[in-house]
């Protein structure tokens, strides 16, 4: 099944780029494009793409009120809603999550990642850039009372290596980055991400990296 995107960027050069690498991947075709986030609104309620990119600022509506108003206006299915930007504040995260989006990205992820965060979004997963998830972690961790400890049993089954792979995803490192540091493939470093995560039994790297802050394994202000 092909996966349909409406790209909703103010500048038409990003906009055109973002096109250009959506419309190169197999399974998946830009079906509108918005300037605004009225233009984005409208266009997603006409079309009924799959996953909408939609810019956190443009002018008049921005990405976050438009996110809003689809919310309130889309049938179902709702489409699913990546805030992809150059800005990665923390209360655009957190305002973008807490109103529905399925993911927040930055604009300077490859076009790989991009690929990826559309197919998954598309799936019904959620996506976040590496180095969002670890700040919004560390945010979430200072915000709560501090924990008694994570259940032994959360990290008990974790190996030398699993644990050394949950501090740096904890610390925002990408699947790459982490790669150069152990010496491995991007590949075998996804399969031990996916393998932290199970055993943790949560269900996203934000999840991974609040057991790492609980746990003692990192600390805010942490090098």
């Amino acid at each position: 099944m092909t996966i349909r995107v409406l790209v909703a960027e103010d500048q038409e050069l990003v906009r055109g780029g973002l096109c250009h690498i959506i419309d190169r991947q197999d399974g998946m075709r830009v079906v509108a494009e918005a300037a605004d986030g009225e233009q984005a609104v409208a266009a997603a309620l006409g079309h009924r793409p799959d996953v909408v990119l939609m810019d956190v600022r443009m002018p008049g509506v921005d990405g976050v009120a438009a996110l809003e108003r689809l919310r309130r206006a889309a049938p179902e299915p709702f489409p699913a809603v990546i805030m992809l930007t150059t800005f990665d504040l923390d209360e655009y995260v957190l305002t973008a999550l807490a109103g529905g989006a399925a993911g927040y990205l930055l604009k300077s992820i490859s076009p790989e990642t991009l690929a990826a965060a559309v197919r998954t979004a598309a799936a019904g997963g959620s996506v976040l850039s590496p180095d969002v998830s670890a700040r919004l972690a560390a945010r979430l961790a200072a915000a709560v009372p501090a924990s008694s400890g994570v259940a032994p049993e959360q990290l008990g089954g974790l190996t030398d290596l699993d644990r050394e792979v949950l501090v740096l995803v904890a610390h925002g490192l990408s699947n790459a980055r982490i790669a150069a540091r152990l010496g491995c493939t991007e590949v075998t470093v996804k399969s031990r991400v996916a393998r932290v995560l199970g055993k943790l039994g949560v269900d996203n790297r934000v999840q991974a990296a609040m057991v790492a802050y609980e746990s003692g394994m990192v600390r805010l202000g942490q090098p």
